[in-house]
Formats: C-alpha cells, sequence, structure tokens
C-alpha cells in the first residue's frame, strides 16, 4: 500500500525519550533550565479560547519576533518546530528525482526529508577544519535545495557568513541556513537574507528558548518567498497555545541573554574538563560538545554511562567517525557526568 520511498527509507531516530526513572538527559539538547514563566501565562491566558482556530499565520508571533530581528514581519513564516519549516522548504522546492545537498557530518533529517520526497541527495564531507570543501560550491544539474545547518550538529562548528554568501551566488537554488542553535553562538545569518533572495534562514525556540516540548519554529525570507511557502504549509500549522507561548518566549530578551550566558559558561567549563579526562573535543559554539576519548571506544562509554543512568547521544557516521555528543546541561547534572566518566576512563 505504500510508496516505494517509503518502504525503503530509514525513519528518523530521535534521542532516547525515558518515560520512566530519573535518568539525567544529556542526550537531545534540551535546554536544562525551564523557559520564561511569561510563558506559562500566556498559555494559560490563551486556554480560555481554545473554542476558536489558532490564527494561521502566527501574526503576533511574527510582528514580536520582527522587532527582535530586526525585520520586516511578511518575512517570518511559522512552523510545527523548525523541522516543520525544513519540511515546507523539502516540499515546496525539491521534485521527485532532483537533489538536496548538505554536508556530513550533520543533521540526519535532512536525508530523511530527501528520501520521503522521492528527491536525491549529496552528502558532501566537511573538510579537515569542519568547513564547506570546495565540492560543495560546485553546481550540479537538479541542485534544487541546500541544507547548511549553523552552528552544525553534531561538531557544534560554524560555518563563516562569507562562505554563505558565496554559496548563495555561485548556485542556482536556494541556500537554508539552519540555525537551531545559533543563539549559543557569535552571530546569526538573519542579516544575509537581505543581500540574497536564495538565502533562507530557520530558527527554533526548543533550544535557547526552553520550549522542545511546545514544537514551535520559524523562518526568515524575502516576503516573496514566505508568501510562496503559505501555500505549502498545513492550514493550521501552530496552535493556539503554542503561538501564545512562543511569542510570550522571544518577548523576554532578558532572561534569553541570562540563560544563553549560563549554557555557555557551563559549556566551557565542560570542555575543559572533558580534555582534562582524555577526552578530544571540538570546539562548540552550540549547547552541546562532541568528544571522542584517546584510549576509550566511545559506544562502551556511552553504554557504561546508561548503565549508571546517565543518558548522552552516541552517533556513528560510517564516513567520518564515532563519537559522543552530550548536551549541555546544569551545574551539578555535569559535576555528576564527570564524577562518573573519572571512574569509567580511569
Amino acid at each position: 500500500m505504500f510508496r516505494p520511498e517509503v518502504v525503503a527509507m530509514s525513519p528518523y531516530v530521535p534521542g532516547e525519550q525515558p518515560q520512566t526513572g530519573k535518568a539525567i538527559k544529556l542526550n537531545t539538547n534540551e535546554n536544562p533550565y525551564p523557559p520564561t514563566p511569561k510563558v506559562a501565562e500566556a498559555i494559560a491566558l490563551a486556554s480560555s479560547r481554545l473554542e476558536r482556530y489558532p490564527d494561521p499565520l502566527g501574526t503576533a508571533f511574527r510582528i514580536a519576533a520582527a522587532g527582535v530581528l530586526k525585520v520586516d514581519a511578511d518575512m517570518i513564516l511559522c512552523g510545527n518546530g523548525s523541522d516543520d519549516c525544513l519540511t515546507i522548504l523539502t516540499r515546496a522546492f525539491v521534485g521527485h528525482g532532483q537533489k538536496i545537498r548538505f554536508p556530513s557530518p550533520s543533521y540526519i533529517l535532512y536525508r530523511t526529508l530527501a528520501e520521503l520526497q522521492g528527491a536525491r541527495f549529496e552528502e558532501v564531507s566537511l573538510n579537515d577544519q569542519f568547513q564547506l570543501s570546495d565540492e560543495f560550491f560546485r553546481p550540479s544539474d537538479d541542485l534544487r535545495l541546500v541544507y547548511i545547518p549553523n552552528p552544525n550538529s553534531p561538531t557544534g562548528t560554524l560555518i563563516s557568513h562569507d562562505q554563505i554568501l558565496r554559496l548563495a551566488d555561485e548556485l542556482d537554488c536556494p541556500v537554508v541556513v539552519d540555525e537551531a542553535y545559533v543563539d549559543f553562538a557569535p552571530e546569526s545569518a538573519v542579516s544575509l537574507v537581505s543581500n540574497n533572495p536564495k538565502i533562507i534562514v530557520t530558527r527554533t525556540l526548543s533550544k535557547s528558548y526552553a520550549l522542545a516540548g511546545l514544537r514551535f519554529g520559524y523562518l526568515v525570507a524575502h516576503p516573496e518567498v514566505v508568501s510562496m511557502l503559505r501555500k505549502v504549509k498545513d492550514s493550521y500549522n501552530t496552535d493556539m497555545l503554542s503561538i501564545s507561548g512562543a511569542t510570550a518566549a522571544i518577548s523576554d530578551q532578558s532572561w534569553l541573554r541570562e540563560n544563553v550566558s549560563k549554557v555557555i559558561k557551563t559549556r566551557e567549563r565542560m570542555t575543559s574538563e572533558l580534555r582534562t579526562l582524555g577526552f578530544s573535543v571540538i570546539e562548540s559554539h552550540a549547547n552541546f560538545v562532541w568528544c571522542t576519548h584517546t584510549k576509550h571506544a566511545s559506544k562502551l562509554i556511552y553504554e557504561e554511562l546508561k548503565r549508571r543512568g546517565i543518558l548522552v547521544r552516541y552517533m556513528n557516521y560510517p564516513s567520518w567517525m564515532d563519537g559522543l555528543r552530550i548536551s549541555v546541561g546544569t551545574n551539578e547534572q555535569i559535576d555528576a557526568l564527570m564524577l562518573v566518566l573519572r571512574d569509567i576512563v580511569a
């Protein structure tokens, strides 16, 4: 009964979400701190109007986000998480048999979206400095969409704005800069959208705003692009509660700055202490770090941590390497992690 593409594809596998027990979760890049209290207040107020359909365009959020980002509200499209925005973009730009390009290693959902669309995909390896190789800039027949996660997952590294602009100049297709973790990094590519209409930026409130459970994201693009994308999205792809909560969250920038500052400080401490324990750690600009140990296999470390109630993400990239992606937790959670790691790698 199913399309051949669906039968053949491997499903996207998210990180473990234990339903019972008291595991320390450092495996899905969630924010270790709660969202601004204004979110709960906004959701409680919105819950009295659930007999009504939500605003299909999320106008209240778009106006609030436009003020924060210094863009026009018509340049913003809301989504059910940034994954929804990625799905909309894939459906809008890529036809059956056409190509999507993305770096390797990077977000594994890109491949799933290509397969679901019946599209081909090009995974182009990053170079030794985790930057785009010359091959990534090369034009290709039927190339319809390029994804650049920035900061990248799982490495946490950044592609420069000059590289993004060069890519948009040299390729004839949209370039999507996936900025799920950008609030933990020094700069955003939103300012580049006005330079080239082929540049589109996707963002989420799951990480820095601590709203992974709410499911709200958005993209920033030229108004003409957004107008066309509205044809593709579901009629009501964001609900009344998520719009209200997201609007309250993005309106509280002082909370965001304080939260991000705490995460970055803990990330720096994690990096230093992991290196002291013999781990090789890539310098990260996200709310996680990627590491491997000089003597101990990553999978065995992952399994032993899990046995002791600490979840991290073990990831294996056959064309690159395997390793551990560890989310930044609270200081207390990281203290517990380091205590157990010292015992494991001793």
